[in-house]
């Protein structure tokens, strides 16, 4: 795959709140980087969690309770059967009943796009969510957890190669939601092993690797020692914390690697006290301090990308505020191309 366009292109994470894929669709063909919308209000097998929990053995869903979690005994009995299932390629691809949305993705006309992008739950966020019958997170299972991280590696896979038949520019993103988690002093998964861990599980992946988290944990877990190509975040909430790595920043982007500038809000009550010009003065704030401690603007801005802070399901005006939101994405895109006359 060629070098990652960057030049403020604009995309943004799947989960949308619409209930209709109708709805949904126009809204993530919208931006540049288009992807494939999940719809959790849809179904509850469009919970990203539950998405990519398809054949993996033991793994239990209550729908009337919304519960999604691992019977240990089932997942030792069900592994025989698993090994022979995993020989075949369309054990790890998103069926329909997992995802409304897929496979009217792959049927639009998306010759158009310059790159093209799906998502799928990262390792470390699916472990420490998901428990045992004994409500214990399955990344704590010494057993469990290795089998955990190739399961989801070939999810993602299958996922590339689906979209690859589509296009010739694709990647798909990890969502790690759960990160921060790994930081706090009660957690019995060090952030050391799980960075190890995460490494490995990265070098699995076919195709540009990119995290994406709305959260704030230690950002030098992800701009150093993985490799990255992608790492999108919330700058609107974590941009005065984020940019305090500035030579880590640095070094992430003279590697070549895209840096997502998760700038506009899609919570109703923060974004009715911006706008797209406001939004964009404070990204250009945060970009001037990098600037000035040695990160050349020129850099900066082809390495980026502009996109929402974060998906929202809770808006009282459904999906109105997030669409609001993708209209600031593109003002601010199109300010920031003018302005410095990019590409």
């Amino acid at each position: 795959m060629e070098k990652l366009p960057g030049n403020c292109m604009t995309t943004a994470m799947g989960i949308l709140p619409h209930t209709a894929i109708e709805e949904a669709m126009p809204l993530s063909l919208s931006v540049d980087i288009p992807f494939w919308p999940q719809l959790p209000h849809y179904s509850i097998y469009e919970d990203m969690y539950v998405q990519v929990s398809e054949n993996f053995p033991g793994i239990r869903l209550d729908e009337e309770k919304k519960k999604l979690w691992l019977d240990t005994g089932a997942f030792y009995e069900e592994l025989a059967d698993y090994a022979v299932r995993s020989e075949d390629i369309a054990t790890f691809e998103l069926s329909a009943k997992y995802s409304a949305a897929f496979d009217a993705f792959l049927a639009q006309d998306l010759e158009r796009f310059a790159v093209i992008r799906g998502q799928n739950i990262g390792p470390l966020s699916f472990g420490l969510k998901v428990t045992d019958e004994n409500m214990k997170p399955i990344i704590y299972n010494e057993e469990i957890r290795p089998f955990m991280f190739d399961f989801i590696a070939r999810k993602i896979n299958a996922q590339y190669r689906q979209l690859l038949r589509k296009h010739p520019q694709v990647f798909v993103w990890v969502d790690e939601p759960g990160l921060e988690i790994l930081f706090g002093s009660f957690t019995g998964y060090s952030s050391d092993l799980a960075k190890k861990d995460f490494k490995d599980f990265l070098d699995l992946l076919e195709g540009p690797r990119g995290v994406h988290l709305c959260g704030n944990p230690d950002w030098s877990f992800l701009l150093s020692g993985l490799d990255l190509d992608i790492l999108s975040m919330d700058i609107y909430g974590n941009g005065h914390i984020f940019t305090r790595y500035a030579d880590e920043i640095k070094a992430f982007l003279e590697q070549g690697a895209i840096l997502a500038w998760g700038i506009v809000p899609t919570l109703t009550e923060e974004l009715n006290e911006e706008n797209a010009e406001q939004l964009a003065a404070k990204l250009e704030d945060y970009w001037s301090y990098l600037a000035g401690r040695g990160i050349p603007m020129e850099m900066i801005l082809d390495r980026a990308w502009i996109a929402p802070a974060r998906c929202c399901l809770v808006n009282a005006d459904g999906a109105a505020t997030v669409e609001r939101a993708y209209q600031a994405v593109h003002l601010i895109s199109r300010r920031l191309r003018e302005k410095y006359r990019l590409d």
